[in-house]
């Protein structure tokens, strides 16, 4: 297993708090489109007691967001333009995802569009999904890779 390591944190222009010590309900000017008033926080100054660069704001209502979430797959099939994997849980057809791939002993990062899925297997513990990964606009050396792959395999298939 690959040890990841923590990204240096990038330096960040320091942002004034301004004389306001006290948190005040505000609307942005964006307010519309949150669609509720924000609590302003002074930089430096949170509900934990931590120290920020930058002045947070509480978002009084809902906000919604997404997250990206590496999830194991198995890969079952590889081209030079896509994949088939194995998946604990459905993926939506015409999604975009990052795949990470380790392929030999190289760890590549592509792009993928999701063309099919279907239930594959089912227990009484889990349900396995099908699906099948179209490659989009693979960087050269990510291509370059894959290729390498494919023809390692075929090459230790064609060894007597």
């Amino acid at each position: 297993m690959a040890v990841r390591r923590k990204p240096a944190k990038a330096a960040r222009p320091k942002i004034p708090a301004g004389p306001a010590k006290s948190v005040k309900p505000v609307r942005p000017e964006n307010s519309e489109k949150l669609g509720a008033p924000v609590v302003r926080k002074p930089a430096g100054e949170s509900d934990q007691g931590d120290k920020r660069d930058a002045e947070r704001i509480q978002i009084l209502g809902e906000f919604h967001g997404e997250v990206m979430v590496f999830q194991p797959i198995t890969v079952k099939e590889i081209s030079l333009g896509g994949t088939q994997v194995e998946t604990r849980f459905p993926l939506q057809l015409d999604s975009l995802h990052d795949f990470r791939l380790t392929l030999g002993g190289r760890s590549v990062v592509i792009k993928g569009r999701v063309a099919h899925c279907s239930i594959s297997d089912v227990d009484q513990e889990m349900v396995v999904y099908r699906s099948g990964i179209e490659f989009v606009d693979p960087p050269e050396r990510v291509y370059s890779v894959i290729a390498e792959f494919i023809e390692a395999i075929m090459g230790g298939r064609r060894a007597p």
